[in-house]
């Protein structure tokens, strides 16, 4: 890696707190280099906006939706049904994907999307509490608009991994399968760990109130606002057995300095990944939680072949 590109994605790190289990974690670091160890909690009317280059690059066409009075930007590269649509983690909008898209649209062929969940990107943002229902409700209200709504690959990074999970229990038989990126998944909510991350956030969210915020702050605070009930909720939920998923889990977790809590993501995981047989766990070795970004080759190549299993 560049000088410049680790120089770059440090600034970037420690301005946005990247998901764990709800979304948003403490893990502030540069490509590779440890950060604190904390981690913190992170009807609709529709409407086609103007064709341009979108955050994910010159060859996209960006869409605005609108869904429950606010509007989301939605990136397409145009392609071959089905759709493959990514989503990125807490803290981060759809620029997330920018050197992946490229690649997944020429090996693929498929049409490629990505989108800026409410309050990042070119999104607007919405008040109050993080509600996992509203951020699933505004996935499908793009999908629908998009006409990507049978067959879709799911791929959810962090947070996301909560998103996809209400999202394909909800409608099962719009997704032919998911890839998850170190993702939030339901087993990793125990009420030890949930306990463990309330804790080690409220200091820096009490730092936050009252100043001036970046929107991935305003995103940690309005995770952290009803963060307990939230993944105690998740953590009696389940991926629909009907789904298959990749489960790729970093090296070195979200947590690369707390061995108890990393130890309960890997455990998570695999978790997850047993409880069904079309589901399989692969490890990027050599990577942080930004395995996009630190190790883009494992992504493509697992999008690639659950496409590929799934024509």
């Amino acid at each position: 890696m560049t000088a410049r590109f680790l120089s770059s994605t440090k600034r970037r790190r420690t301005a946005i707190a990247v998901g764990v289990a709800a979304a948003l974690t403490g893990v502030l670091a540069g490509c590779g280099h440890s950060g604190t160890g904390a981690s913190h909690p992170a009807a609709a009317s529709h409407s086609a906006g103007s064709a341009q280059a979108g955050a994910t690059g010159a060859g996209s066409t960006l869409r605005m939706v609108g869904n429950q009075g606010h509007r989301l930007a939605f990136h397409v590269t145009a392609g071959h049904q089905p759709a493959i649509v990514l989503d990125a983690g807490g803290g981060l909008d759809s620029s997330y994907w920018k050197t992946i898209v490229p690649v997944l649209a020429k090996k693929t062929g498929s049409e490629i999307i990505t989108y800026d969940r409410a309050g990042m990107g070119a999104s607007d943002a919405v008040p109050g509490p993080w509600k996992v229902r509203s951020a699933v409700s505004d996935l499908e209200a793009g999908l629908t608009d998009l006409g990507a709504t049978h067959d879709v690959i799911l791929v959810a990074h962090s947070e996301a991994g909560e998103i996809a999970t209400y999202a394909t229990r909800q409608h099962p038989g719009q997704f032919a399968g998911a890839v998850l990126v170190d993702a939030s998944v339901p087993q990793f909510s125990t009420d030890a760990e949930v306990a463990r991350v309330a804790a080690a956030t409220q200091a820096q969210v009490d730092a936050l109130k009252g100043k001036p915020v970046t929107k991935a702050d305003r995103q940690l605070l309005a995770v952290a606002a009803d963060y307990v009930a939230d993944q105690h909720a998740y953590h009696r939920t389940a991926w629909p057995v009907s789904v298959p998923a990749t489960v790729i889990v970093s090296e070195q977790t979200p947590f690369p300095t707390s061995p108890p809590d990393a130890q309960a993501w890997r455990a998570a995981q695999a978790a997850f990944a047993k409880e069904a047989s079309n589901r399989r766990l692969v490890t990027a070795a050599h990577s942080s939680h930004d395995i996009p970004v630190d190790r883009p080759d494992i992504v493509e190549a697992q999008i690639e072949a659950m496409v590929t299993a799934t024509r």
